[in-house]
């Protein structure tokens, strides 16, 4: 081994110092002329006179795998490898997000025609949202005397969101005895709200 690193060494600073000997401009032109010295083992035809001479394995040393038909180059070259694991994706640029609500019914009030009936006048209005409707109340009644009470009974029965007009949806309400004329009147003021409003 020592040999080997000896021989090695002698030949790298033979050859610096001929490279700087030929190429120093006070050299002289003897000098210049002196041939070159020609390696110990000559290289065999097939051999690329161009390519690194081989080197020789020092013992205990692992030795390096290279396919036979490889050429080698003389400089290495740079690699540039994504490391393994890793992904690289394009993410496609996403749409903006509509969040679209479903508008919010507004409450319409339609007004009934007034209808008139031997015991006074009646007119009915209605509070629509959206298709339905959620309130329904009498702006006029018959009034004085007995009508007072009819008309009380009424519009206990037809009005308010809690009355038979919201909870029928319709104008076809029960008649509130004793208030015949008066709950025929409203359902027909009734009815003429519910055409305008549908």
């Amino acid at each position: 081994m020592r040999r080997a690193l000896l021989a090695i060494t002698g030949l790298a600073a033979s050859t610096t110092a001929l490279v700087v000997f030929k190429g120093s401009p006070g050299a002289t032109q003897v000098a210049q002329n002196l041939p070159s010295a020609q390696p110990v083992n000559p290289t065999p035809q097939d051999v690329d006179p161009s390519a690194d001479p081989p080197v020789e394995p020092v013992a205990g040393a692992p030795t390096p795998s290279v396919a036979p038909g490889t050429p080698s180059s003389p400089k290495p070259s740079k690699i540039t490898a994504r490391p393994a694991g890793t992904r690289t994706t394009t993410k496609a640029p996403s749409a903006p997000r509509t969040t679209t609500k479903a508008p919010q019914p507004t409450n319409r009030r339609v007004t009934g025609p007034g209808v008139d009936n031997e015991y006074g006048y009646v007119q009915v209005q209605i509070v629509v949202s959206g298709n339905r409707i959620v309130d329904a109340v009498a702006l006029s009644l018959p009034s004085g005397g007995e009508s007072d009470i009819h008309s009380d009974d009424v519009s206990g029965r037809y009005d308010g969101t809690g009355g038979e007009v919201v909870q029928k949806q319709s104008a076809n309400v029960n008649t509130v005895s004793g208030a015949t004329e008066t709950s025929n009147s409203y359902k027909q003021s009734l009815r003429g709200a519910i055409e305008q409003a549908f």
